[in-house]
């Protein structure tokens, strides 16, 4: 763990945790590769692989209209530092070696460009992912973790194809708007945070979520929650620091497991 990821675990004010990445742009960016890398690293673990598809980026600190991303037919178990590209809004690869998947161009440009507070975002066909979204509709609150979905997370409902044009990706861009999530309908699910770790970890309990529901539904009805205690609970649970430090424990241990990813 380097001294920046070290930093975001321990720094606190008044025993209040923060979100700190570095203090220098140089710390900032090898905080975000690294921490993009143990994302895809648990997204493979998990099993949100499939093929080509998937793909998580984060926004440079330095060249703002600049993201790192994973390239084309590398898969999540074996991905590497050494492996992410640096692409522009132009789709130019300009760091790294490797093909640039057209699909996580069309989205996360668009997303990066129509977003600044967005740094990060994720997107994987993962199994109860797709599932879910081929039922057109969003998550209902029935978990305390669905909570964190409640009122911040749409259904793009206009599903045309694989998405390699940019104006399908701006149209999802459009779509988030202040939300953290979508329902891709037909297609899967798509996350975004400030952080990395956040990104990753709304995709990660999102996934779960979809499962959940799926469960419930298939055994009965479920129980929804009251829209004062989901507000409530989405208070807690559904903010960008609780996303950023709902990772950590994933993070520590896929670090502890599989140090060779940051090579």
């Amino acid at each position: 763990m380097n001294k920046s990821t070290n930093d975001a675990v321990m720094n606190t004010k008044g025993n209040a945790p923060s979100i700190h990445e570095g203090d220098t742009i140089a710390e900032i960016r090898e905080h975000r590769k690294r921490a993009l890398v143990a994302a895809f690293r648990l997204f493979g673990k998990f099993g949100f692989d499939e093929g080509l598809a998937g793909h998580i980026t984060v926004r440079d600190p330095e060249k703002l209209d600049h993201f790192w991303v994973n390239p084309m037919a590398v898969s999540f178990k074996q991905m590497t530092l050494s492996k992410l590209l640096l692409v522009n809004h132009q789709g130019d690869v300009v760091e790294g070696d490797g093909l640039l998947n057209g699909a996580a161009f069309a989205i996360h440009s668009q997303i990066h460009q129509a977003h600044p507070n967005i740094n990060a975002a994720a997107h994987a066909h993962s199994l109860y992912g797709k599932a879910w979204s081929s039922l057109a509709k969003t998550l209902d609150p029935i978990t305390q973790d669905a909570c964190a979905f409640y009122q911040d997370h749409v259904l793009f409902d206009d599903f045309t194809g694989v998405v390699l044009e940019q104006s399908e990706g701006k149209r999802i861009a459009d779509a988030i708007t202040n939300n953290k999530a979508a329902i891709l309908q037909n297609h899967g699910l798509l996350t975004v945070g400030l952080t990395v770790e956040a990104a990753a970890w709304w995709f990660i309990t999102m996934e779960r979520s979809c499962q959940a529901q799926l469960l419930a539904e298939a055994a009965g009805t479920p129980t929804i929650i009251t829209n004062e205690a989901a507000q409530s609970a989405h208070q807690v649970v559904g903010s960008e620091l609780a996303g950023f430090f709902s990772f950590m424990p994933m993070f520590q241990v896929i670090c502890a497991e599989q140090p060779q990813m940051f090579e």
